[in-house]
């Protein structure tokens, strides 16, 4: 599991346990995620690329490193994923943002798209897929199956909760990609969602049924 990144921060678990709380509620359900995805995101663009440039202090004139470009793009995967892009795009306020519709069927719990729009040239960004959770794969996969079609070569994915079977697939469909996931929990049950998990992470950002 050499591309997958498990956060294991008190801040992001604290955090996390939070989220799982039945009793939490929508405003601050959202505002948990977003701080979480602003800790993982700190972690996950480690490697954004860096150029000197010369500016002028209050003493002297200096060269000194700034993100290199407008080479980021934050994909959600529609409609959770948006609730992790404000806490990323505050470590990075010039970074694009694009989307990703997909469904679950219901029976077969397999994703079929319905949207896609990518910031433009997609080949030449960091791409950061979010999803706070990462259940079965199938979307994830799709998502960044997609995204390459599209051009996309260095894709990460972001997830706060992930279970290991959606892991398991995701890294043997894209081995090429790193994953970063809060917590790695448990199991997925016999209806695919993630256990102990946090519930249905779309409807309790949303406040939705």
């Amino acid at each position: 599991m050499n591309n997958v990144i498990e956060l294991t921060h008190p801040l992001i678990q604290h955090k996390i346990s939070r989220l799982r709380d039945k009793c939490t509620g929508t405003a601050e359900f959202r505002s948990l995620v977003e701080e979480i995805a602003m800790l993982m995101g700190y972690e996950a663009l480690k490697d954004l690329p860096l150029k000197d440039v010369e500016v002028e202090t209050p003493i002297e004139t200096c060269m000194t490193p700034v993100i290199d470009g407008k080479n980021l793009a934050i994909v959600p995967i529609l409609r959770a994923g948006l609730g992790m892009v404000n806490g990323i795009q505050a470590l990075v306020p010039t970074a694009k943002i694009g989307h990703i519709g997909l469904y679950r069927d219901e029976e077969t719990h397999e994703p079929h798209e319905y949207y896609c729009k990518l910031p433009k040239p997609i080949s030449e960004r960091l791409i950061v897929v979010t999803d706070p959770m990462l259940a079965t794969g199938g979307s994830a996969i799709a998502a960044v199956d997609f995204i390459k079609q599209y051009g996309g070569k260095k894709i990460k994915f972001m997830s706060i909760i992930a279970a290991p079977e959606g892991i398991k697939r995701l890294q043997e469909a894209h081995p090429d990609i790193q994953i970063y996931v809060g917590h790695i929990d448990r199991e997925l049950n016999s209806n695919a969602y993630i256990c102990p998990g946090l519930g249905d992470a779309g409807d309790r950002i949303f406040g939705t049924k």
